[in-house]
């Protein structure tokens, strides 16, 4: 829809849905970039408007309208695609309906058959961008508290220098037992050569070994 006037539709039921729609046209704000939803007999009416354009969809009650949405965004990205840069300035009420109809069957009919798989994905959006609020919240209530980032960076760098501390100081005591071990395995091996060297001695005195 272009101000008040529908330049393409689409539904596969009869129905009094088209003149509701434009009724509530009507009662949009003039505010642009907004998403509004109407209800009307157990029936969401939903509108996305951006830059002059409305883009509606009804739906069931029973139909979250975060799926309602996610298919106007759809008709709106392939809408601006197609008629984008002032294309569709100059069309009169209805005209685009051969062309961009079938365009408009074909979203829903990838909603309906994706309909969990994007309620999933529009969940985990949810949370992401709740846990992004809460980090921004955590953020304020440091900097009202004056924790300012110098002392949070300085409170980085003195974790820092603890840890390589640590790690030094391990390196050292592993070397430390390194040489420990080494010099038990060198008072091991002279004694060992020492025995030999006594009973080579006793065995050559006995037998009188000379050259």
């Amino acid at each position: 829809m272009e101000g008040t006037m529908v330049l393409a539709e689409y539904t596969e039921f009869t129905g009094n849905f088209p003149s509701i729609a434009a009724q509530c046209l009507q009662k949009l704000p003039s505010s642009s970039n907004s998403k509004f939803t109407y209800n009307c007999d157990h029936h969401t009416f939903n509108f996305l408007v951006e830059d002059g354009y409305a883009y509606c969809v009804v739906a069931k009650d029973s139909l979250s309208k975060q799926i309602s949405i996610a298919f106007l965004e759809r008709v709106k990205a392939d809408f601006k695609k197609r008629y984008g840069g002032g294309k569709a300035s100059t069309a009169i009420a209805k005209s685009l309906n051969k062309e961009f109809g079938p365009v408009m069957k074909e979203h829903m009919k990838y909603i309906v058959d994706h309909a969990e798989e994007i309620e999933k994905l529009i969940k985990v959006k949810a949370q992401v961008s709740e846990v992004k609020s809460i980090m921004l919240e955590n953020i304020d209530k440091a900097i009202d508290r004056g924790e300012n980032l110098t002392v949070l960076t300085d409170k980085t760098e003195n974790l820092r220098s603890q840890a390589q501390e640590y790690k030094k100081q391990g390196t050292q005591v592993r070397r430390k037992l390194w040489y420990q071990n080494m010099k038990i395995k060198l008072v091991v091996l002279g004694i060992f050569l020492l025995l030999v060297l006594i009973i080579w001695l006793s065995v050559c005195h006995g037998f009188n070994c000379t050259d």
